[in-house]
């Protein structure tokens, strides 16, 4: 729905609207009109499952990071052996920012031990 939105520009509106209102997101004609979409353009988008192929392919990257919800976070660093992302902590739900601290000092405490090992 929210990728629907932003072909007319409101991704952003509707992401917003849809994690205000959890409890009605099934109501797709009254989210639409409440951030001023284009009712017939947003329908067709919604029926034709354009972006069912990307959402499937953004759910299986998540459940295979470990991920059962949102909001999730990955903390991590690149890999020095092939400069990808590793993760190493992973904090689930809304947290206050003394956990997001805790977990970011202990991932590089970890880094610089593991660049002090021979």
């Amino acid at each position: 729905m929210v990728r629907c939105a932003g072909d007319q520009g409101k991704y952003w509106e509707m992401r917003d609207r849809l994690f205000a209102n959890p409890q009605t997101i099934a109501q797709t004609a009254s989210h639409a009109a409440a951030v001023g979409l284009d009712a017939a353009r947003f329908d067709s988008c919604l029926t034709s499952g354009k972006y069912a192929a990307l959402i499937r392919q953004d759910m299986a990257l998540a459940q295979g990071a470990g991920v059962q919800g949102t909001p999730s976070f990955l903390i991590g660093v690149a890999d020095p052996a092939t400069g990808r992302f590793k993760p190493v902590r992973f904090i689930t739900g809304a947290q206050p920012f003394g956990n997001f601290k805790t977990e970011i000092d202990a991932a590089l405490a970890e880094l610089d031990a593991a660049k002090k090992r021979p």
